[in-house]
């Protein structure tokens, strides 16, 4: 790997972006995003992917220097949904993916930060959306995302004046889960929350981020369905039975993920 560092402990993968300075998602970063994805994927010792960057940002945005390469708007347009098909790959990938933001998550860094599952951020790191002043707009699907969390009027807002919040503002927006002091202190926290993930029965766990996909209101009634097809299979499960009989046996369950 040339952009990323991957660490396995405790059903963990720490995902390290290093692409000093500002960790620009390039094309090389986002291809090989991909392929890191693609391998926690079916590593069977990883039940939750921690993801961060390395230096003084997350991310600060798309790399601006390859847009200068792109021959033509077809181009510049297919660049585009190749990032939105891999952050799609991330909201709707089946291990949970925790994302802890510390500096900046700008441009397309927020945009890869809104398809995690989970973000916890430092409280002075800044997210945002700068890319009206460069007179461009998002690209990997900001514009949908950032609605989705934060409502319309306030997206509209922060597009449109391409002026960024804290992350203290975006915990109360709702965009952000937690906020810390430090980064030390966000690393911290966020794996300790991965182990609490990981120690729950990855089969649940899947499961339950499949559902959290059917959330959309125009999904609802499909999700309902499909909630209670998915209750019944977890229902027969090793892990739910075993879970059921800790509960009843008042002791800590001991999951096989099966």
């Amino acid at each position: 790997m040339t952009y990323f560092k991957v660490k396995v402990e405790d059903k963990v993968a720490l995902i390290t972006l290093n692409r000093p300075p500002a960790n620009a998602l390039s094309k090389g970063v986002l291809k090989e995003l991909d392929q890191v994805l693609k391998n926690v994927k079916s590593n069977d010792d990883v039940h939750v992917l921690l993801l961060h960057g390395e230096g003084r940002f997350f991310a600060a945005g798309a790399d601006i220097k390859e847009f200068t390469e792109a021959k033509d708007g077809a181009e510049f347009a297919q660049h585009a949904r190749m990032g939105q098909e891999l952050f799609e790959e991330i909201e709707n990938f089946p291990k949970p993916v925790i994302v802890a933001i510390h500096g900046a998550a700008l441009g397309g860094g927020l945009e890869l930060a809104m398809a995690c599952h989970i973000r916890l951020a430092t409280k002075d790191a800044k997210l945002g959306l700068p890319e009206l002043s460069l007179g461009l707009i998002p690209g990997f699907a900001g514009s949908q995302r950032l609605a989705r969390f934060v409502g319309t009027a306030k997206a509209t807002e922060m597009l449109l004046t391409s002026e960024p919040i804290t992350a203290m503002e975006a915990q109360a927006l709702g965009l952000v889960n937690s906020t810390y002091e430090s980064e030390e202190s966000l690393l911290a926290e966020s794996r300790k929350l991965a182990l609490k993930i990981a120690a729950k029965s990855r089969v649940a766990v899947e499961r339950t981020l499949e559902l959290l996909t059917y959330s959309q209101p125009s999904k609802q009634q499909a999700g309902s369905i499909r909630e209670a097809e998915l209750f019944g299979e977890v229902f027969d499960s090793e892990d739910g039975k075993e879970g059921i009989q800790a509960f009843i046996e008042k002791r800590s369950p001991n999951f096989k993920h099966k």
